[in-house]
This record gives C-alpha cells, structure tokens and sequence, in this order.
C-alpha cells in the first residue's frame, strides 16, 4: 500500500446552496405530510356531521376506529361546523380554487404528454405549490391554454366549467364560510371531478 492509496479521501463539503435546497425540499415533503393530516383531521370533522357511523369513517380513513372515535369525541366538545351545502355553484375563493384545480387535474390526466397544466397539477399534489394568488393566477393562465390547445376534443363542459370559475375569480362576491379553506377546496376540487367524469 502505497502511502498515496492509505490516505482516506475526505470528500468535498456541500455548498450552503446545496444544503439549502435539499432540506427545503425535505421540508415541503414534511410540510405537505402535516398539511394532509390537518386535513384529514378537518374532514373528519365534516364526516361525522354527515351523520356518518365512526366504524365507517374508520374504514374510509384506514384510521383505527378509537383513533376515529376520539377525533369525534374531540369535536362534540367543539361548536359544530355548519352545514356544508355540496352544490358546485358557490362563490367563495376556495370553493372556485377546489374547482379549478379539479378541471386542471382532469385536463393534465386527459393530456398526460401536451397538458400545460400538468407539472402545476403534479406540484399541487406533492405540496410544492399552493393556492397563493400566484399560484392560482398561474394555473388559471395555463388551464387556459390547454383548453385552446385542445377546444376541438375537450367536451364542451370544460370550457364552461372554465367561464364560470374564472368569473367568479375575476370578480370576488365577498363570501365567506367558517369551514376551513383546505375542507372547501378539496370537496370542490372532488365534486367538479366527478361532474367532468361525466360529461359527453
């Protein structure tokens, strides 16, 4: 062994950017697992509201039924939420971000290759971007473009799914509703799927 080949080799330091940057995307994949169990928690919450048994709550949740058991618990100490009314025609900004971000997700799947919105759609699910005004006036702007890109094979709900959102976007009505955002968001964002999943 020559004394060169017994010298261990120390390799080089990570640059403070390249440290920086892995652990914000560590922190976005930490952030967005909190983010889901907020919100798990949330829907739990509206679960139980929908008269729902625990036992299926569990079963839909893969939560253990005492687990379930005492979320709900937890609750009935609380002020009950509201109602939530489940009709796709509501006004306020998170049920029209649900709503647009359940059209891109249709749009990005439908065009897995030419979708625009595809890699905005992609960072939404792994909690890399969210519903800040950007964000939402970038995904906007490209839901617009795949809807130009493809209007001769895109059903014609799409398009008006697209006009109503934006309207309501455009002009803000003002309304508001004690249900968390995340709660509304993802129940639009579910509701105007299925409505899609649907049209001619």
């Amino acid at each position: 062994m020559t004394g060169e080949e017994g010298v261990r080799r120390v390799p080089e330091s990570l640059t403070e950017e390249q440290a920086a940057r892995m652990l914000a995307e560590m922190n976005e994949v930490i952030r967005a697992g909190e983010e889901m169990r907020k919100l798990r928690t949330e829907m739990i919450k509206v679960f139980a509201g929908f008269g729902w048994t625990q036992d299926k709550i569990a079963q839909l949740t893969a939560m253990s039924q005492p687990a379930v058991s005492k979320q709900v618990a937890k609750y009935k100490e609380e002020d009950p939420l509201p109602p939530i009314g489940l009709s796709l025609d509501q006004s306020d900004a998170p049920w029209l971000e649900g709503r647009l971000w359940g059209l891109a997700e249709e749009i990005a799947e439908a065009y897995p290759q030419t979708a625009r919105c595809a890699r905005h759609v992609d960072a939404v699910a792994r909690g890399k971007k969210r519903f800040t005004p950007r964000d939402v006036d970038e995904l906007r702007r490209l839901v617009e473009e795949d809807l130009r890109l493809h209007r001769d094979e895109l059903p014609a709900a799409y398009r008006e799914a697209y006009d109503a959102i934006s309207r309501g976007l455009d002009v803000p009505s003002g309304a508001t509703t004690d249900t968390p955002a995340g709660v509304r968001r993802t129940l639009a964002h579910r509701i105007q799927r299925d409505r899609l999943g649907g049209a001619d």
